[in-house]
């Protein structure tokens, strides 16, 4: 059979595939996640029905998919809003950080990884699943609950901090001198408030010489110009992905909402073979061996996630029921935590089995920690003696209907921003909720 006739069968029969498995998984109610890496098991090295014809057209996909998915993050969020949620929660991501990545990489130094590994298993169990915890709120009605902009908060950070992150961390694996670091760690801090500067301030001229009243043509400048700053960014050892995230920031008003509007079916697209292709080079032989590793690791860091939710929400006045419900919310791991292992897995080989292990059980667990953490920790805790001099339906601190409920109805965002810990105003606030959920 000739190549492309073999590469055109091959990818018709990837993405049929996708599309049967993300309809299945939105019918039932759950993330595509963990059905698209079985997928890429299953056609990969080692599983069911191996390709070869198209494998390099998928890695090339993978590829854009990781872009897409950052510019698209980076477009939810505008300058301001990121520097608002850096003073307000900084101290929440600080805890997030020492709670969740430390586990990572104690486990590769005790697995006998080296510290490069660890760097990169510490980002893998750090970072939660923005889209997956934006469908979870969404589908339990808590995008009106007072622990949601806490929970949004500890996210922008996470998300913020993969600007400064990637960029060590490809110095790493590029195996690069101390001071060759250094300069790339400076190289990325500079340009991430550069950027941050010029969005702020001509914010609005970037968006307007990038602007068109043709979709088509809007369509292709943003793309081709993110390709462009990615590739750049690449060749400067500060990541293709931070390229593109940094993009995403520098749009603003109607652009950003034109360009995600026209962006996000593509986006959804190689996003699921990105994480095909993730699963095409991983070994399912390779699997088991890790696979108690990845089951300690994940009971582990479901606690450090729910402590931290935990103590961010109580750190912004949150009821005791609020904070359970955001410590449990927070618990699912996905893109990001492939995307770390897919740039690591040529230093060590074994942290791609482990990281698929651990995403597939995290990305089941997330939806049902979310759900039942505050029930089951109501029922192991005592009520305290002083519970009956509260208001029959409310927990001492609790705000009534229309805010920190879970009535439909009660989508009040107001007295949310008036805590002072919200991460964006109440309009940005839902709209960008509504973004992560399509990817969701």
């Amino acid at each position: 059979m000739h190549h492309t006739t073999a590469m055109l069968i091959e990818l018709g029969t990837i993405i049929l595939a996708l599309g049967l498995l993300g309809r299945f998984a939105g019918r039932v109610g759950f993330s595509p996640i963990p059905l698209y890496l079985l997928a890429g098991l299953a056609f990969g090295h080692g599983g069911i029905l191996p390709l070869q014809a198209s494998e390099e057209f998928v890695a090339t996909g993978a590829e854009i998919g990781v872009i897409l998915l950052l510019l698209l993050l980076g477009l939810e969020y505008s300058a301001s809003e990121l520097v608002t949620t850096l003073r307000t929660q900084y101290p929440s991501g600080a805890v997030d950080f020492v709670l969740n990545a430390v586990p990572g990489a104690v486990a590769a130094l005790l697995l006998g990884w080296g510290p490069v590994a660890a760097v990169a298993l510490a980002g893998v169990t750090w970072i939660s699943s923005s889209g997956v915890i934006a469908k979870v709120l969404g589908d339990l009605r808590r995008l009106g609950n007072r622990e949601t902009p806490v929970v949004l908060g500890v996210l922008v950070i996470e998300d913020l901090a993969m600007a400064v992150y990637l960029p060590i961390l490809t110095a790493l694996l590029a195996g690069v001198s101390l001071a060759g670091g250094a300069v790339t760690l400076l190289i990325s801090l500079g340009t991430v408030g550069a950027v941050l500067y010029v969005a702020l301030r001509h914010g609005r001229l970037i968006s307007r010489a990038v602007s068109s009243d043709s979709a088509e043509m809007l369509l292709l400048v943003v793309l081709g110009l993110t390709l462009l700053v990615a590739g750049i960014a690449q060749q400067l050892q500060v990541s293709a992905a931070v390229g593109a995230f940094l993009v995403g920031i520098a749009l603003s008003g109607e652009v950003a909402e034109g360009a995600s509007t026209l962006l996000t079916p593509l986006r959804d697209l190689f996003a699921a073979v990105f994480f095909v292709f993730f699963g095409l080079n991983t070994d399912p032989a390779s699997i088991p061996p890790v696979l108690l590793p990845a089951l300690v690791l994940a009971f582990v860091t479901v606690g450090t996630k729910i402590a931290t939710g935990y103590w961010a929400a109580r750190r912004a006045g949150v009821s005791v029921k609020g904070r359970w419900r955001a410590g449990g919310t927070l618990v699912a791991r996905g893109e990001f935590s492939i995307v770390i292992a897919g740039l690591a897995v040529g230093v060590e080989p074994r942290i791609g089995p482990l990281a698929t292990a651990y995403v597939l059980i995290l990305v089941i667990l997330g939806p049902l920690t979310a759900r039942w953490t505050e029930p089951v920790a109501r029922r192991i805790t005592r009520r305290k003696p002083s519970a009956a001099l509260v208001q029959p339906g409310l927990e001492s601190g609790e705000m009534g209907p229309g805010v920190g409920s879970d009535d439909p109805f009660s989508h009040n965002l107001a007295p949310r921003c008036a805590s002072g810990e919200s991460p964006v105003d109440a309009g940005a606030d839902r709209n960008g909720m509504e973004r992560r959920e399509a990817w969701a």
